[in-house]
């Protein structure tokens, strides 16, 4: 009955989504229709006109889809979680670019031959012409650099707080894209309706990334007057930060789910990184541990006590809320154990059926394992430190491979798994789980990945 609803959930929130973008596919669609563009279809260029003109509003209407995706609106966030909004939130992005592309080929070549003149030309002169045009443009080549600055590739070379300020360069471009569009479009030009509908449309989604990612983060910065309260090494490249404030009982915060932090001390205060709890909130601390993954987070076990600290969040559905089975099984990647160890906490204090999986390359790099070690003593979970290298091969054959993970993890079908650590290793594990039979829906994984 509790997976059924958890899935009922999630299945009404995707539906909403698919319906509210449907819906809108049809207003924009009727704003076309409303805007003289199919009476004015007397030839081949008035047709590659009027695609470009199409392609531009869907690109627009997509655009807003990802500003709703990554808007953080807790009500979308409980039900599917940062990391599949966030995934969506990449994938729509590709389909903006290229409709946004499309439309500028197509009005390009349009115009070309309107004027019987080459591309190129035309397109200079469309671009540098000034106004409304030229706006358009720079907006587009924002998104263009948003998007390729996106790239897996391109985000394994960049900082995280590189990165995120180029990103921020997508709000300019949604904005830019809009007055283009309300101040040149035909669509608008002959409908007050079709201006009011965009103008609401695009208020709305702006509205809400304003509304969950500024002010209630900055009202929450007040209520609660974040604090570090001690930093404690955990390992030579590790540490601990314990972080303390006011009517921290009220912050709906849960073990497995993370915060954006900033720091406000010389050097960091420009820096937001999403870390997991480390720790099952208990309504008078909260805490995180950090490896030493470059000079952001290296730069925390100089944190004085008393530094003040702002927190987006909490985010995630990585939490027990998420539980359908009787049985659970918790696999940490190296530093992946922060939010697995956080549920173990409150797995605890529930009487489950737990086993955990902690897999390091090298012995120096498990972390909190006297605390996980205590933890499962506590409650009679199974616990379980892996090892050596992803190449090794032990009694039952691969590390974490299928006969590996079963030989480990009594009646491992009936449990839910809550996975998180590195991608490569990710998905290796849940490669393994279906191999055994485990469903996908059963198995929640919460990636290391930046947060739009």
């Amino acid at each position: 009955m509790r997976a059924e609803r958890i899935r009922s959930r999630s299945r009404d929130a995707q539906w909403w989504l698919v319906a509210l973008l449907a819906l809108n596919a049809m207003w924009v669609l009727d704003l076309f229709v409303l805007g003289g563009e199919l009476d004015s279809l007397t030839g081949p260029t008035a047709f590659v006109l009027a695609l470009g003109r199409l392609a531009g509003l869907g690109g627009a209407l997509v655009l807003v889809l990802q500003l709703v995706l990554i808007a953080r609106v807790p009500w979308l966030e409980r039900r599917l979680g940062m990391d599949r909004l966030t995934s969506w939130h990449r994938w729509t992005g590709t389909w903006v670019l290229w409709l946004v592309l499309a439309h500028v080929v197509l009005i390009t070549a349009g115009y070309a031959a309107q004027d019987n003149s080459s591309v190129l030309p035309e397109f200079g002169s469309l671009v540098l012409g000034g106004g409304e045009l030229t706006l358009a443009a720079a907006g587009t080549a924002l998104l263009g650099l948003v998007a390729v600055t996106s790239a897996r590739a391109a985000r394994r070379r960049m900082r995280y707080e590189t990165w995120h300020l180029l990103h921020l360069g997508a709000y300019a471009a949604v904005v830019l894209g809009f007055l283009h569009q309300v101040e040149l479009g035909n669509d608008f030009a002959s409908s007050p309706v079709g201006r009011i509908y965009w103008w609401t449309l695009y208020g709305g989604a702006l509205g809400a990334v304003l509304a969950f990612r500024f002010l209630m983060p900055l009202l929450r910065v007040v209520r609660h007057d974040l604090r570090v309260l001690a930093v404690v090494p955990e390992g030579p490249d590790v540490v601990s930060v314990r972080i303390g404030g006011r009517h921290l009982d009220q912050l709906p915060a849960r073990a497995g789910q993370f915060f954006l932090w900033r720091f406000l001390a010389e050097g960091l205060w420009a820096q937001a990184h999403p870390y997991s709890l480390s720790a099952a909130p208990d309504g008078k601390a909260l805490r995180i541990t950090v490896k030493a993954l470059g000079s952001g987070s290296a730069a925390l076990r100089d944190l004085r006590p008393g530094t003040r600290v702002l927190a987006e969040g909490p985010y995630g559905a990585f939490t027990a809320e998420e539980r359908t089975q009787r049985g659970v099984l918790l696999v940490a990647g190296g530093v992946g154990v922060t939010p697995i160890r956080a549920l173990l906490e409150e797995f605890s204090w529930t009487g489950q059926d737990v086993v955990v999986i902690y897999r390091v390359r090298e012995q120096r790099e498990a972390v909190l394992v006297p605390e996980l070690r205590w933890l499962a003593h506590r409650c009679g979970a199974q616990l379980h430190v892996v090892v050596g290298p992803s190449t090794a091969v032990g009694r039952y054959g691969p590390i974490m491979g299928p006969q590996h993970i079963a030989a480990l993890v009594p009646g491992v079908r009936q449990r839910d798994v809550f996975l998180c650590g590195p991608p490569g290793m990710a998905e290796a594990v849940v490669d393994a789980l279906l191999a055994l039979g485990v469903p996908r829906g059963q198995c929640r994984t919460e990636r290391f990945a930046f947060a739009a």
